[in-house]
């Protein structure tokens, strides 16, 4: 159902020039904000987190439809301020970041917080940040990093779990079950039998769902095709001579790509456990 307007909006957009991106971007983000806003006040609860508002019957999550939207205008105020210096753009770009993540912090959704702040600074690399400015961020993640620890009990327990592998790590072990059910060639399409008590798993564990019915082979396919789009972008980002098209390009390829790690890595338990979608297969 969703697949046919979501082919229309692709190629509608497809035909747009750069400056009708950047004004959709515009009103898409402010749309966004106003709505993200809102979902701390009328917003739909789960396990604990509001993230979602219901309009018109649907169930929309305001930070998805944001997470495009904010890297567009990042770009354009990175390529406005390398235009001409006097331009604040980076201050500009650095204060979007900020209420970006203040609204995404209290939601709270650590890990969409985790993965706009890590493409915002990607694109800031590509900008040609100064030396003090990747101390200053550094220095600053890392003191987020251990606020989130301190200050959020499941984000402590979650890390805890993940170093020390004690309490409730019943999905995490069901989603590796599963990959190991599913050996190299898998059991077959729909006979996976562990993805039945496997807990999100058409969302956050698809990729074991795959693992365990398709195979591990399923499984390198499934990154080659994300490794191919993202250096496919990298690629073009490279050879684009227009600053705000290469940010804008660069910065896209990567909130997708660090999106599909972080759900990957979260399967095959190389990272703390974190509800993110794998993008278009979740």
């Amino acid at each position: 159902i969703f697949t046919i307007p979501a082919l229309a909006v692709m190629l509608a957009v497809s035909f747009l020039q750069a400056r009708q991106i950047r004004r959709m971007s515009l009103v898409l983000i402010c749309v966004m904000l106003v709505l993200m806003v809102a979902v701390l006040y009328v917003g739909v609860e789960v396990k604990g987190a509001r993230r979602w508002v219901s309009l018109a019957g649907l169930s929309i999550q305001p930070s998805e439809f944001l997470k495009p939207a904010f890297v567009i205008i990042c770009a354009w105020l990175f390529a406005e301020h390398k235009r001409q210096l006097d331009i604040p753009g980076n201050l500009f770009a650095l204060l979007l970041l900020v209420l970006v993540v203040s609204l995404l912090v209290a939601q709270p959704d650590l890990g969409q917080t985790m993965l706009v702040t890590g493409t915002w600074g990607v694109m800031f690399f590509m900008a040609g940040l100064p030396w003090l400015w990747i101390m200053a961020l550094g220095i600053t993640g890392a003191s987020g990093l251990f606020a989130a620890y301190t200050v959020f009990p499941h984000v402590a327990l979650r890390i805890n779990k993940f170093l020390t592998g004690e309490g409730d790590t019943f999905q995490v072990d069901m989603g590796r079950e599963a990959l190991i059910n599913g050996s190299w060639f898998g059991v077959g399409p729909g006979e996976g039998t562990v993805k039945r008590i496997v807990p999100d798993a058409h969302t956050d564990f698809v990729f074991s769902v795959a693992g365990e019915e398709f195979g591990l082979i399923m499984c390198f396919f499934i990154m080659s095709i994300f490794a191919f789009i993202v250096l496919r972008g990298l690629s073009i980002a490279l050879k684009e001579h227009d600053d705000f098209t290469r940010y804008a390009v660069g910065g896209l390829v990567t909130i997708f790509g660090l999106q599909s790690a972080i759900n990957m890595c979260v399967n095959l338990q190389l990272m703390p456990a974190k509800g993110m979608t794998l993008p278009f297969i979740s």
